[in-house]
């Protein structure tokens, strides 16, 4: 997440400390890690999800995270709460049981 910041910018240094600072508080029975399945299947769900919304080459790694988070929350039986509709509501569509919960920003 921070490597895409531009180390020149003046805000980066502040940002880097918020995330490190977030991630020295979770707590270690928090963390999940995605398996090997969850991985796999991800990186078949991914390649479909950019055909449907042509994605270009910048943005299939997003994709690929988009479904790894809604793979690994399906396995967990969590809900995902995402406010991005776009991606999700396909993704939610083509993956049975997985359960989204879409807010709009007000901002």
């Amino acid at each position: 997440m921070v490597g895409v910041l531009d180390p020149s910018d003046r805000r980066t240094e502040g940002s880097i400390a918020k995330v490190r600072a977030q991630f020295e508080r979770m707590l270690p029975h928090r963390i999940r890690t995605p398996d090997a399945d969850v991985l796999g299947r991800a990186a078949l769900l991914s390649g479909i999800l950019c055909r449907l919304q042509g994605y270009d080459k910048d943005s299939r790694m997003r994709a690929l995270r988009d479904c790894v988070l809604l793979l690994q929350a399906l396995e967990e039986g969590f809900v995902l709460l995402t406010a991005n509709i776009a991606d999700f509501d396909i993704l939610a569509q083509m993956v049975p049981g997985a359960r989204t919960l879409f807010y709009r920003r007000t901002d």
